[in-house]
Protein backbone atom coordinates (compact mmCIF):
# COMPACT_ATOMS: atom_id res chain seq x y z
CA UNK A 1 0.00 0.00 0.00
CA UNK A 2 1.70 3.29 -1.10
CA UNK A 3 0.85 5.55 1.58
CA UNK A 4 2.68 8.98 2.27
CA UNK A 5 2.22 10.99 5.39
CA UNK A 6 4.40 13.99 7.04
CA UNK A 7 1.69 14.44 9.63
CA UNK A 8 4.42 15.17 12.57
CA UNK A 9 6.05 17.74 9.96
CA UNK A 10 2.84 19.43 8.99
CA UNK A 11 0.86 19.53 12.22
CA UNK A 12 -1.66 22.64 12.45
CA UNK A 13 -1.54 23.08 8.39
CA UNK A 14 -4.49 25.84 7.74
CA UNK A 15 -7.37 24.36 5.89
CA UNK A 16 -7.28 23.54 2.11
CA UNK A 17 -8.93 26.11 -0.28
CA UNK A 18 -8.38 29.30 2.16
CA UNK A 19 -4.44 30.24 2.15
CA UNK A 20 -3.95 28.57 -1.12
CA UNK A 21 -5.55 30.68 -3.60
CA UNK A 22 -4.11 33.56 -1.93
CA UNK A 23 -0.69 32.35 -1.38
CA UNK A 24 0.90 34.53 -4.42
CA UNK A 25 0.34 37.36 -2.42
CA UNK A 26 2.04 39.94 -1.48
CA UNK A 27 0.09 40.67 -3.89
CA UNK A 28 0.91 40.03 -6.69
CA UNK A 29 -0.27 42.26 -9.61
CA UNK A 30 -2.49 40.88 -12.34
CA UNK A 31 -0.46 40.69 -16.00
CA UNK A 32 -1.48 43.92 -18.49
CA UNK A 33 0.27 42.48 -20.88
CA UNK A 34 3.08 44.53 -22.76
CA UNK A 35 4.84 45.43 -26.58
CA UNK A 36 7.09 41.73 -26.42
CA UNK A 37 10.17 43.89 -26.15
CA UNK A 38 12.46 42.49 -23.70
CA UNK A 39 13.19 46.42 -22.64
CA UNK A 40 8.94 46.44 -21.93
CA UNK A 41 8.36 47.52 -18.52
CA UNK A 42 6.35 44.27 -18.24
CA UNK A 43 9.67 41.99 -19.20
CA UNK A 44 11.56 44.51 -16.85
CA UNK A 45 15.19 42.40 -17.04
CA UNK A 46 16.46 44.27 -19.93
CA UNK A 47 20.73 44.34 -19.74
CA UNK A 48 21.67 45.85 -16.47
CA UNK A 49 17.94 46.34 -15.13
CA UNK A 50 17.57 45.34 -11.39
CA UNK A 51 13.82 45.02 -11.88
CA UNK A 52 12.31 41.67 -12.42
CA UNK A 53 9.23 39.85 -13.18
CA UNK A 54 8.27 36.39 -12.49
CA UNK A 55 4.92 35.09 -13.55
CA UNK A 56 2.81 32.83 -11.09
CA UNK A 57 -0.12 30.46 -11.16
CA UNK A 58 -2.33 30.80 -8.48
CA UNK A 59 -3.12 27.64 -6.33
CA UNK A 60 -0.27 25.93 -7.64
CA UNK A 61 1.96 25.44 -4.51
CA UNK A 62 5.16 24.47 -6.51
CA UNK A 63 5.12 27.91 -8.72
CA UNK A 64 4.33 29.94 -5.72
CA UNK A 65 6.90 28.77 -3.38
CA UNK A 66 9.66 29.34 -5.34
CA UNK A 67 8.61 32.39 -7.16
CA UNK A 68 8.22 33.97 -3.47
CA UNK A 69 11.23 32.43 -2.84
CA UNK A 70 13.12 33.61 -5.31
CA UNK A 71 11.35 37.35 -4.82
CA UNK A 72 12.63 37.45 -1.63
CA UNK A 73 16.38 35.97 -2.17
CA UNK A 74 16.55 38.33 -5.16
CA UNK A 75 15.58 41.55 -3.39
CA UNK A 76 17.66 41.04 0.11
CA UNK A 77 20.47 41.04 -3.20
CA UNK A 78 19.43 44.77 -4.68
CA UNK A 79 16.41 43.45 -7.01
CA UNK A 80 12.70 44.32 -7.29
CA UNK A 81 10.80 41.38 -8.31
CA UNK A 82 7.10 41.46 -9.10
CA UNK A 83 4.99 38.64 -8.89
CA UNK A 84 2.47 38.60 -11.45
CA UNK A 85 -0.72 36.35 -11.81
CA UNK A 86 -1.50 34.44 -15.12
CA UNK A 87 -3.35 31.96 -15.78
CA UNK A 88 -1.06 28.31 -17.46
CA UNK A 89 -1.23 29.34 -21.14
CA UNK A 90 -0.86 33.46 -20.74
CA UNK A 91 2.15 32.25 -18.72
CA UNK A 92 3.94 30.75 -21.69
CA UNK A 93 2.98 33.07 -24.32
CA UNK A 94 4.28 36.25 -21.86
CA UNK A 95 7.28 34.87 -21.11
CA UNK A 96 8.33 33.80 -24.64
CA UNK A 97 7.26 37.31 -25.78
CA UNK A 98 9.29 38.94 -23.19
CA UNK A 99 6.50 40.35 -21.39
CA UNK A 100 7.41 38.26 -18.63
CA UNK A 101 11.22 37.57 -17.35
CA UNK A 102 10.38 33.97 -15.70
CA UNK A 103 8.42 31.63 -14.98
CA UNK A 104 9.56 29.33 -11.99
CA UNK A 105 7.86 25.42 -12.25
CA UNK A 106 7.30 24.10 -16.14
CA UNK A 107 7.16 20.82 -15.43
CA UNK A 108 9.36 19.14 -18.50
CA UNK A 109 9.47 16.46 -20.26
CA UNK A 110 6.07 15.64 -19.99
CA UNK A 111 3.34 17.64 -18.30
CA UNK A 112 3.62 21.31 -20.18
CA UNK A 113 5.03 19.34 -23.19
CA UNK A 114 2.39 21.07 -25.65
CA UNK A 115 3.16 24.56 -24.52
CA UNK A 116 6.94 23.83 -24.75
CA UNK A 117 7.12 22.46 -27.86
CA UNK A 118 5.00 25.56 -28.93
CA UNK A 119 7.13 28.00 -27.15
CA UNK A 120 10.68 26.31 -27.20
CA UNK A 121 12.54 28.54 -30.02
CA UNK A 122 11.65 31.22 -27.77
CA UNK A 123 12.37 30.03 -24.37
CA UNK A 124 15.81 29.59 -22.15
CA UNK A 125 15.39 26.99 -19.17
CA UNK A 126 17.70 29.07 -16.43
CA UNK A 127 17.66 25.73 -13.98
CA UNK A 128 16.09 22.38 -13.30
CA UNK A 129 15.48 21.97 -9.75
CA UNK A 130 13.34 19.36 -8.54
CA UNK A 131 11.50 16.36 -9.72
CA UNK A 132 8.22 16.28 -9.63
CA UNK A 133 4.99 13.48 -9.85
CA UNK A 134 1.62 13.18 -11.13
CA UNK A 135 -0.60 10.78 -8.98
CA UNK A 136 -4.28 9.87 -8.53
CA UNK A 137 -4.48 10.27 -4.71
CA UNK A 138 -7.38 8.89 -2.13
CA UNK A 139 -7.78 9.65 1.42
CA UNK A 140 -5.79 6.60 3.59
CA UNK A 141 -9.06 4.99 4.44
CA UNK A 142 -10.18 4.53 0.79
CA UNK A 143 -10.59 0.27 0.54
CA UNK A 144 -8.52 0.28 -3.25
CA UNK A 145 -4.83 0.50 -3.59
CA UNK A 146 -4.23 0.92 -7.69
CA UNK A 147 -6.12 3.04 -10.21
CA UNK A 148 -6.73 -0.32 -11.53
CA UNK A 149 -9.99 -1.14 -9.13
CA UNK A 150 -11.41 2.21 -9.94
CA UNK A 151 -13.55 1.35 -12.69
CA UNK A 152 -15.31 -1.27 -11.03
CA UNK A 153 -16.22 1.06 -8.15
CA UNK A 154 -16.95 4.29 -10.05
CA UNK A 155 -20.27 4.49 -8.32
CA UNK A 156 -18.74 4.52 -5.02
CA UNK A 157 -17.11 8.17 -6.18
CA UNK A 158 -19.80 9.36 -7.14
CA UNK A 159 -18.16 8.79 -10.52
CA UNK A 160 -16.17 11.47 -10.28
CA UNK A 161 -12.32 12.43 -10.13
CA UNK A 162 -12.07 15.49 -8.42
CA UNK A 163 -9.49 17.66 -10.87
CA UNK A 164 -8.09 20.97 -11.16
CA UNK A 165 -7.63 24.21 -13.91
CA UNK A 166 -8.70 22.72 -17.12
CA UNK A 167 -5.31 24.27 -18.77
CA UNK A 168 -3.35 21.93 -16.33
CA UNK A 169 -1.05 19.31 -17.81
CA UNK A 170 -2.14 16.81 -15.25
CA UNK A 171 -5.99 17.40 -16.75
CA UNK A 172 -4.67 16.56 -20.04
CA UNK A 173 -2.78 13.69 -19.07
CA UNK A 174 -5.41 12.56 -17.01
CA UNK A 175 -7.86 12.92 -19.51
CA UNK A 176 -5.87 11.43 -22.28
CA UNK A 177 -3.25 8.60 -21.30
CA UNK A 178 -4.70 7.61 -17.74
CA UNK A 179 -8.52 7.11 -18.14
CA UNK A 180 -8.37 5.11 -20.92
CA UNK A 181 -5.86 3.29 -19.95
CA UNK A 182 -7.50 1.99 -16.93
CA UNK A 183 -11.01 1.69 -18.80
CA UNK A 184 -12.27 4.93 -17.04
CA UNK A 185 -15.04 5.88 -18.77
CA UNK A 186 -17.82 5.71 -15.86
CA UNK A 187 -16.01 8.68 -14.73
CA UNK A 188 -16.40 12.25 -15.66
CA UNK A 189 -12.67 14.60 -14.68
CA UNK A 190 -13.89 17.93 -13.22
CA UNK A 191 -12.48 20.61 -13.92
CA UNK A 192 -12.01 23.81 -11.29
CA UNK A 193 -9.65 25.04 -9.70
CA UNK A 194 -6.62 23.57 -7.58
CA UNK A 195 -7.86 25.44 -4.17
CA UNK A 196 -11.42 24.12 -5.26
CA UNK A 197 -9.84 20.95 -5.25
CA UNK A 198 -8.27 20.58 -2.04
CA UNK A 199 -11.34 22.71 -0.10
CA UNK A 200 -13.52 19.36 -1.23
CA UNK A 201 -10.84 16.99 -0.57
CA UNK A 202 -10.80 18.15 3.02
CA UNK A 203 -14.29 18.19 3.33
CA UNK A 204 -14.85 14.37 2.33
CA UNK A 205 -12.32 13.83 4.27
CA UNK A 206 -13.89 15.12 7.76
CA UNK A 207 -16.96 13.11 6.81
CA UNK A 208 -15.11 10.26 5.63
CA UNK A 209 -16.21 10.01 2.36
CA UNK A 210 -14.90 8.45 -0.55
CA UNK A 211 -13.03 10.71 -3.11
CA UNK A 212 -10.21 10.52 -5.79
CA UNK A 213 -8.25 13.72 -6.81
CA UNK A 214 -5.44 14.61 -9.32
CA UNK A 215 -2.31 15.68 -7.37
CA UNK A 216 1.32 15.70 -7.45
CA UNK A 217 4.51 15.80 -5.44
CA UNK A 218 5.86 17.93 -3.99
CA UNK A 219 2.80 19.17 -2.38
CA UNK A 220 1.94 19.99 1.22
CA UNK A 221 -1.43 18.45 1.14
CA UNK A 222 0.34 14.97 2.33
CA UNK A 223 1.54 16.70 5.33
CA UNK A 224 -1.90 17.81 6.40
CA UNK A 225 -3.67 14.81 5.65
CA UNK A 226 -3.09 11.12 5.70
CA UNK A 227 -3.41 10.23 1.63
CA UNK A 228 -2.80 6.87 -0.32
CA UNK A 229 -1.13 7.37 -3.48
CA UNK A 230 -2.88 4.63 -5.57
CA UNK A 231 -0.61 2.71 -7.68
CA UNK A 232 -0.15 3.63 -11.34
CA UNK A 233 0.76 0.01 -13.05
CA UNK A 234 0.52 1.08 -16.36
CA UNK A 235 2.49 4.23 -16.09
CA UNK A 236 0.02 6.22 -17.89
CA UNK A 237 1.43 9.33 -16.60
CA UNK A 238 4.81 8.93 -17.74
CA UNK A 239 8.18 9.17 -15.63
CA UNK A 240 8.57 11.87 -13.00
CA UNK A 241 9.38 15.01 -14.27
CA UNK A 242 12.14 17.93 -13.34
CA UNK A 243 10.59 21.14 -12.27
CA UNK A 244 12.39 23.90 -14.42
CA UNK A 245 12.87 27.50 -14.70
CA UNK A 246 12.59 29.39 -17.71
CA UNK A 247 12.60 32.78 -19.06
CA UNK A 248 12.50 34.31 -22.47
CA UNK A 249 15.43 33.68 -25.00
CA UNK A 250 18.11 36.19 -24.67
CA UNK A 251 17.60 36.64 -20.61
CA UNK A 252 21.07 34.44 -19.38
CA UNK A 253 22.81 36.94 -21.78
CA UNK A 254 20.77 40.70 -20.47
CA UNK A 255 20.83 39.43 -16.68
CA UNK A 256 23.99 36.99 -16.33
CA UNK A 257 24.10 37.79 -12.16
CA UNK A 258 20.30 36.24 -11.75
CA UNK A 259 20.81 33.26 -14.70
CA UNK A 260 23.74 32.14 -12.76
CA UNK A 261 22.14 32.01 -9.62
CA UNK A 262 19.39 30.32 -10.51
CA UNK A 263 21.47 27.46 -12.36
CA UNK A 264 22.64 27.07 -9.34
CA UNK A 265 19.02 26.43 -7.69
CA UNK A 266 18.38 23.25 -6.43
CA UNK A 267 15.86 22.59 -3.32
CA UNK A 268 15.21 17.99 -2.49
CA UNK A 269 11.17 17.35 -1.59
CA UNK A 270 11.46 17.96 1.88
CA UNK A 271 12.60 21.27 1.85
CA UNK A 272 10.01 22.15 -0.90
CA UNK A 273 7.40 20.54 1.00
CA UNK A 274 8.46 22.63 4.32
CA UNK A 275 8.69 25.87 2.12
CA UNK A 276 5.33 24.99 1.00
CA UNK A 277 3.73 24.38 4.87
CA UNK A 278 5.48 27.85 5.83
CA UNK A 279 3.86 29.33 3.32
CA UNK A 280 0.37 27.52 4.68
CA UNK A 281 1.17 28.47 8.07
CA UNK A 282 1.72 31.94 7.71
CA UNK A 283 -2.07 32.66 6.60
CA UNK A 284 -3.73 34.14 3.76
CA UNK A 285 -2.12 36.89 2.21
CA UNK A 286 1.24 36.25 3.78
CA UNK A 287 3.14 34.38 1.77
CA UNK A 288 6.01 36.63 1.86
CA UNK A 289 6.25 36.39 5.38
CA UNK A 290 6.03 32.81 5.25
CA UNK A 291 8.66 32.24 2.86
CA UNK A 292 11.10 34.60 4.67
CA UNK A 293 10.81 33.03 7.92
CA UNK A 294 11.73 29.58 6.17
CA UNK A 295 14.89 31.40 4.07
CA UNK A 296 15.94 32.70 7.67
CA UNK A 297 15.39 28.55 9.10
CA UNK A 298 17.83 27.84 6.00
CA UNK A 299 20.42 29.93 4.97
CA UNK A 300 22.74 27.63 4.72
CA UNK A 301 20.68 25.84 1.41
CA UNK A 302 20.12 29.45 0.09
CA UNK A 303 23.73 31.10 0.29
CA UNK A 304 25.24 28.20 -1.42
CA UNK A 305 23.01 28.41 -4.23
CA UNK A 306 24.68 31.85 -4.28
CA UNK A 307 28.58 30.99 -2.89
CA UNK A 308 28.56 28.09 -5.88
CA UNK A 309 27.67 31.16 -8.65
CA UNK A 310 30.43 33.49 -7.08
CA UNK A 311 33.41 30.62 -7.46
CA UNK A 312 32.09 29.35 -10.94
CA UNK A 313 32.67 32.99 -12.32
Amino acid sequence: MASLSRRALFGGLLAAGTATVAACSGEPARFQGGSGSRADDAGSGSSGSKSLSIAVIPGWDDAVASSNLWKVLLEERGYTVDLRELEVAATYTAVANNQIDIYMSTWLPGTHEPYWAKYQDDLEILSEWAEGGLMLVVPDYVQIDSVAELAAQADAFGNRIVGIEAGAGQMRLTREEVMPAYGLDGFTLVEGSTPAMLAELNSAISRQQNIVVTLWTPHWAFGRWDLKVLEEPEKAYGAPDTLTAIAGKGFSQAQPEVAGWLKNFTIDEDKSAELMAAIQDAGTGNALEGTKEWVADNKAITDAWFTSAADAA
